[in-house]
């Protein structure tokens, strides 16, 4: 109790980061606004209650709050201590959510694991331990990434065991934002280009051997390649989804305007929230939603980029991996949405209903407003570096002083070796 004490006094001394905050609350609660908008209809026939999922999604918000909250008071150190067990946790739920009678099907995909009312879906808090366990990995062996192939080699001990129990849910779209947001690091981290590519190489040869396994991803495949064909079989979603859009033209319809929420769109309240949006704000708004998403990615991956600055190595990673997983996954569901991407069954962060989804968010937006805060912190303490910092200062001549300077001069040598690979 002393501790969270502490930590509580730490974090109400400093102002919060509100140029990652705001961003997320304005999603939160454009979320809010459609989802009930998006599920009135149905659920006034469904549950005889237009307000059913509304009131759902404010106790995830409360709950998302409260996520954040505790997040925000854990020191990031702990994060990096307890990585393992984290990853040990996330294997165990993903195991449990496919044993029978445990896990809960919907669509034929078993994702979910039944609390009481609500369900918790092992894979969007699997993807987090993920993140947490790479970003102590990319510290242990930063000079073994940056030099030798072998660096991230022996990372997919871990990372193929959750693809594997990704792809028995089956849930495809979480082993592409996994894989995407681990690439990031590695590549953020100082992994070369020529191994980069060749990952990639290997990842789509992979993928599309995946996606030829299984007749449903093919069948999506052909569906993203001509949603037309079948307009009321395998492209009903991808048609109507792209009519809502053509409705919304630049202005929208209005709040609650929306024809294709009326039992047209399917999963209008989740994974196609945004092409009600689309179809009430019309192209104005939804370009407001991606631009409050490029605020949130540009910041977050700035304090990534000042934590690494100020020698926080896993602070920094663990910042990268964790927006470019909230990145990753708002790109597919816009890109989905507007017909750019094949079906993943995948939210929009912050925006679309659902629990652990949002929790994960929070969390997350949780451990980025921490990292903030002590990167402020450190600024304003007075300077005093590492054994390693002295010895690469002494080593470079540069004679730096204060806080301020080395962060400019950390900062500038950090862009140049991005520039350069």
């Amino acid at each position: 109790m002393n501790l969270m004490a502490q930590q509580w006094q730490r974090i109400t001394g400093q102002r919060l980061d509100l140029a990652l905050l705001l961003p997320a609350i304005a999603l939160a609660l454009i979320g809010y606004v459609m989802i009930t908008s998006a599920s009135m209809d149905v659920v006034a026939v469904k549950f005889n209650d237009p307000f059913y999922q509304s009131k759902r999604q404010l106790l995830f918000m409360v709950l998302g709050v409260a996520s954040l909250l505790v997040c925000l008071m854990i020191p990031v150190d702990v994060w990096h201590k307890q990585s393992p067990w984290l990853l040990l946790l996330a294997v165990l739920l993903l195991i449990a959510v496919l044993i029978p009678g445990l896990g809960r099907s919907v669509n034929g995909s078993t994702r979910w694991i039944p609390i009481g009312p609500l369900s918790l879906q092992p894979s969007e808090f699997a993807k987090l331990a993920v993140v947490t366990f790479m970003a102590g990995y990319l510290v242990r062996r930063q000079d073994e990434v940056r030099t030798q192939f072998s660096g991230f080699l022996k990372s997919l001990v871990v990372l193929g065991l959750f693809i594997v129990l990704f792809l028995l849910e089956p849930d495809f779209g979480a082993v592409v934002v996994m894989m995407a947001a681990v690439l990031g690091m590695f590549f953020l981290g100082g992994m070369r280009k020529l191994h980069i590519g060749a990952v990639v190489v290997a990842a789509g040869a992979l993928g599309t051997m995946t996606i030829f396994a299984a007749e449903y991803r093919i069948k999506r495949l052909m569906t993203y390649l001509d949603p037309w064909g079948d307009p009321f079989g395998s492209g009903y979603q991808l048609t109507q989804a792209q009519i809502a859009f053509g409705r919304g033209g630049w202005f929208g319809e209005g709040l609650g305007q929306s024809m294709q929420k009326l039992f047209y769109l399917p999963e209008a309240h989740t994974d196609f929230v945004y092409s009600v949006l689309a179809e009430e704000w019309g192209a104005m708004g939804a370009l407001v939603v991606v631009a409050l998403y490029g605020l949130l990615i540009v910041r977050g991956l700035k304090v990534g980029q000042q934590a690494e600055a100020l020698g926080q190595q896993y602070s920094a990673y663990l910042a990268y991996g964790l927006v470019l997983l909230i990145a990753a996954q708002a790109m597919i569901n816009i890109g989905v949405n507007l017909g750019l991407l094949p079906t993943k069954g995948l939210t929009l962060p912050f925006v679309s209903y659902g629990g652990s989804s949002m929790l994960a968010c929070a969390a997350s937006l949780g451990i980025l407003l921490r990292i903030s805060l002590d990167n402020t912190v450190a600024l304003q303490q007075p300077y005093r570096p590492s054994d390693d910092q002295l010895q690469t200062s002494s080593t470079q001549g540069n004679g730096i002083q204060g806080a301020e300077h080395w962060f400019e001069d950390e900062l500038d040598q950090t862009l140049g070796m991005a520039h350069d690979r």
